[in-house]
């Protein structure tokens, strides 16, 4: 089953719970999701804790959309926009099982290893197209899919990784057991 918008109309920790095990795709590439970390509106270590700049514009509108920023000036990485508008909230999408074109994936990233196809936020957004082209758009159309996970996933938790503020929350949710993570729990 597509999820549509409603889906991400929630609290940020109900959601990224309930993503570790669904499918993503984007224009057909793509996996099932074993790692993500929450960012809400109070936390400091979220973009949009300090307000809405051009940057993070995204952060701040509808639930259901893709907020993706470039991370170092280097790699772009992509979060779901979730709870009610303006509220800034989002779940960044860190790792994910490479299941749907892999051929398109070791294209993209020049490598053989499917393991490092997508362990990471800046991988997995190389891995499948993303770019800041996709900032903003709707995750429930084209080239976004994203397929709620097909049955009930045993999901562990840790704190964030690469942050310095906040960084002792235990905001990071994963698949248990999944070797694809981007690293151990």
């Amino acid at each position: 089953m597509k999820l549509r918008r409603g889906f991400f109309d929630r609290s940020v920790h109900e959601v990224a719970r309930e993503l570790v095990g669904a499918k993503l795709l984007v224009d057909g590439v793509g996996g099932t999701i074993v790692e993500v970390e929450a960012y809400d509106h109070e936390d400091p270590a979220a973009h949009g804790y300090r307000g809405r700049t051009a940057r993070n514009a995204s952060m701040f509108g509808a639930p259901g959309h893709a907020y993706v920023y470039r991370s170092y000036g280097v790699h772009w990485c992509l979060n779901f926009v979730c709870e009610a508008e303006r509220i800034a909230s989002a779940v960044l999408i860190r790792a994910l099982e490479p299941t749907e074109r892999l051929d398109a994936m070791r294209a993209r990233r020049g490598l053989d290893d499917p393991r490092l196809f997508c362990s990471g936020p800046g991988r997995l957004c190389q891995a499948l197209g993303i770019t800041g082209e996709q900032d903003g758009l709707p995750l429930d159309r084209s080239p976004f899919e994203v397929h709620a996970r097909a049955r009930e996933e045993q999901v562990i938790t840790g704190p964030r990784i690469g942050i310095t503020r906040a960084a002792d929350r235990p905001w990071r949710y994963g698949l248990a057991g999944s070797k694809w993570v981007s690293r151990p729990f």
